[in-house]
């Protein structure tokens, strides 16, 4: 059989070639691809910036395919956490719900129970959105609900804001729900989004003298503790990951308040619940804790907002990430991979 030989972008010059040869085309990466001169339609080459079969139609180059190419990431997305209460010291105040916790790293588990779920097969040159969900505000001045937490999302992954904390009524729904708030009667803590959290705790009305009480915001791993007669919930516990190469936990609910007692715990990075007429926290920034309750009858008081989420993404360390505008993040390294972690901001992540 004759030796093929080729012109300098690949194409065979030979006339005798055997079906059973391989077809060895000419690899260029795209920049090289389109510095080249003196084609003519028909010209293929091989692309190995995007593992593509590449033809010249007489003006321009067409891949045949996208990018066969792809890289696997795995994530930590979580939600930002609701807000507690802010009871009007006869009615309880439950806590915020932690944001919704989804986590596909290693065998660690994600929220509610789940088992980890399956890392994103991503192809390179190509933007993925990431949002990153603000915490939940705290209530006004005075009677009044937290508000919920904000979705974070990553791609095809959305993790849901926590529920707020509800003062009178049934906790709010949400990635982890928020806690109940007695008035009168027994107030059922908020349900939770499956496989992302757990529900809130109930809030106690059905005391005498007034002693109502809210329950604790859910958390990532465990419901928010049920209030007893003037005594708040605690928070739902949070999960701890080592996706950045240490374990950090996160995900926990805010505490709920009663007219007396002493504070209420939060779970992991949930705020502590105040009671009436005392000082609630804040979920933790970039944990998606729920915010703490409170009860002031002089209207001065505020509750505790939702801690912001937070997106971590852990891929090969060849890879690199351009992180878009509008993203606030850092990139490290830890062994063979990468580790990028985004804590505020919405736009679009590529890799190279």
């Amino acid at each position: 059989m004759s030796t093929l030989e080729t012109n300098s972008i690949g194409k065979y010059s030979g006339n005798n070639v055997s079906i059973d040869d391989a077809l060895n085309l000419k690899s260029y990466t795209t920049t090289q691809r389109d510095a080249l001169t003196g084609m003519v339609a028909g010209d293929t080459i091989y692309n190995s910036t995007t593992g593509t079969i590449d033809f010249y139609n007489g003006t321009a180059w067409f891949a045949t395919s996208g990018t066969t190419f792809t890289f696997a990431v795995d994530f930590l997305v979580i939600a930002g956490g609701g807000g507690g209460a802010n009871g009007n010291g006869t009615e309880g105040s439950g806590g915020g719900g932690a944001g919704g916790y989804r986590n596909s790293y290693s065998t660690e588990s994600s929220g509610g129970g789940n088992n980890a779920e399956t890392d994103l097969t991503l192809s390179p040159n190509t933007n993925y959105t990431v949002t990153v969900g603000a915490g939940g505000s705290a209530s006004g001045t005075g009677y009044g609900d937290g508000g919920d937490g904000n979705d974070s999302v990553f791609s095809s992954v959305t993790s849901d804001g926590g529920g707020r904390g509800r003062v009178g009524g049934a906790g709010a729904a949400g990635g982890s729900g928020g806690g109940g708030g007695g008035d009168g009667a027994n107030r059922a803590g908020g349900t939770a989004t499956t496989n992302q959290g757990f529900a809130g705790g109930t809030g106690f009305g059905s005391g005498t003298n007034n002693y109502r009480a809210g329950g604790g915001g859910g958390g990532a791993s465990a419901v928010g503790s049920n209030a007893s007669q003037s005594q708040g919930g605690s928070g739902g516990a949070g999960l701890s990951s080592s996706i950045t190469g240490s374990s950090v936990a996160r995900g926990g609910g805010g505490g709920g308040c009663g007219p007396f007692q002493n504070n209420s715990s939060g779970g992991t990075g949930g705020g502590t619940g105040g009671s009436s007429g005392g000082t609630p926290s804040s979920g933790t920034a970039n944990t998606g804790g729920g915010g703490g309750a409170t009860g002031n009858n002089s209207g001065s008081a505020r509750s505790g907002a939702g801690g912001s989420g937070v997106v971590i993404l852990r891929y090969s360390n060849t890879k690199t990430i351009t992180i878009g505008a509008g993203l606030t993040g850092s990139t490290s390294t830890d062994g063979s991979d990468k580790v990028t972690t985004l804590t505020a901001g919405t736009g679009n992540v590529s890799w190279a």
